[in-house]
């Protein structure tokens, strides 16, 4: 996790009124009872063409009109929830943001340069006086997919948040008892878990920077604790200037870890799921990659960025798998392309395994491999981030 870039939002919701995703969103204007709201980030400035808009599903239309590669996130009225977001848009290029949107105030922000608060500003969502859309639209068998989709990836979420929880608890006895060679086997294997639902933990924007942050993304003044900070001291640096962490200082990060562990699993056990947040979760998760794995800045220390790309590879693909019933019926192009950009992803990362179930360390890829890797990380981006639009609207 890099503080700047939290991903997605996953909050708790019922499940059904996803379907509201059959409503109207073919207008495109800037009056504010619109459901297509253009975003211009420049530099420094965050335009947005309305500050108002229905309930229901929304399309943000993000351009970077700027010289620094922004996002474009839509916080809940605390500032903090993340709704949802886009990543990674580089100068004079466009992404859409296609979200499921309650009434509420909303916090929107640009980030020029993808660092700090961003430009921000205040949205309202109103009721939109219809309930669920155009339902006419839906058919019953399109419903109970929609059901089901939402129903077990909650069940993913909550069993992958369970996996971690008592991975964590083992990791974190071998590592306060002073037992490293079992902390560092089992450090990677307890992070996928963490790592397949990494748009759910992120999503807590409490809980993440005391988790998951990187040495290189830590804030003046802030302390820095959970997984890399141990990843540190399991791996330390060469040079001389570097002190292992004390008996007692292990004790303070492992139970901090352990505790904020405790509290991301009780929280995740109360979260639904939407058909958009799911697919902006799958696109998410391969922005993850993009970002920091692909280029190696995850683990810097312990160089197990491959088992990461792995897990967010898994979670991507899980989320797509859920709401594949529902593509095949609105886009049967799209999901075999889909499907087709999962499987050559999928066997360039298993060149790269090492034994049952683990990988070599990403420290000793050629810049061919990861090239290769990188390239069909983005292969998939771009049809996978049309997912969201064609499950929803």
């Amino acid at each position: 996790m890099r503080i700047p870039r939290l991903a997605a939002a996953l909050v708790a919701v019922v499940a059904l009124p996803a379907l509201s995703a059959c409503t109207d969103n073919t207008s495109a204007t800037t009056k504010g009872g619109d459901r297509t709201i253009r975003v211009t980030s420049k530099d420094d400035a965050c335009e947005l063409s309305a500050d108002t808009a229905p309930s229901g599903n929304l399309v943000y239309q993000v351009h970077n009109a700027g010289s620094k590669v922004t996002e474009f996130y839509l916080y809940g009225e605390d500032g903090l929830r993340i709704v949802g977001e886009v990543e990674n848009v580089g100068p004079g290029l466009s992404r859409d943001l296609v979200l499921n949107v309650p009434a509420g105030r909303y916090v929107p922000a640009c980030k020029p340069g993808m660092s700090g608060t961003g430009i921000r500003s205040r949205f309202t969502v109103t009721e939109s006086g219809r309930s669920g859309g155009a339902s006419g639209a839906v058919s019953g068998a399109t419903r109970e997919q929609v059901e089901t989709a939402t129903e077990q990836y909650a069940s993913y979420v909550r069993d992958q948040s369970g996996q971690l929880l008592a991975g964590t608890r083992r990791f974190v006895a071998a590592y306060t008892s002073g037992d490293d060679a079992r902390a560092r086997a089992l450090y990677p294997a307890v992070r996928v878990h963490w790592e397949r639902i990494e748009p759910v933990a992120e999503s807590f924007g409490d809980l993440d920077p005391k988790m998951d942050l990187r040495e290189a993304d830590l804030q003046e003044g802030q302390r820095w604790t959970g997984w890399h900070r141990i990843e540190k001291d399991l791996w330390p640096p060469r040079h001389a200037g570097y002190r292992a962490l004390t008996h007692a200082q292990r004790a303070t990060y492992g139970d901090d870890l352990l505790a904020n562990t405790e509290a991301l699993d009780r929280r995740v056990q109360k979260l639904g799921f939407s058909v958009d947040q799911i697919g902006n979760g799958a696109k998410s998760l391969l922005d993850e990659v993009a970002t920091g794995k692909v280029t190696g800045e995850e683990e810097h220390w312990s160089h197990t960025d491959l088992y990461d790309f792995q897990a967010n590879v898994d979670g991507a693909r899980v989320a797509f798998e859920g709401l594949r019933p529902v593509l095949r019926q609105k886009d049967p192009v799209l999901a075999r392309q889909i499907d087709r950009r999962f499987r050559q992803l999928q066997r360039l990362l298993d060149r790269q395994r090492s034994g049952a179930h683990g990988f070599v360390s990403y420290d000793t890829l050629t810049k061919a491999q990861v090239r290769q890797l990188s390239d069909a990380v983005n292969a998939l981006s771009e049809p996978l981030s049309q997912l969201t639009a064609a499950v929803a609207l």
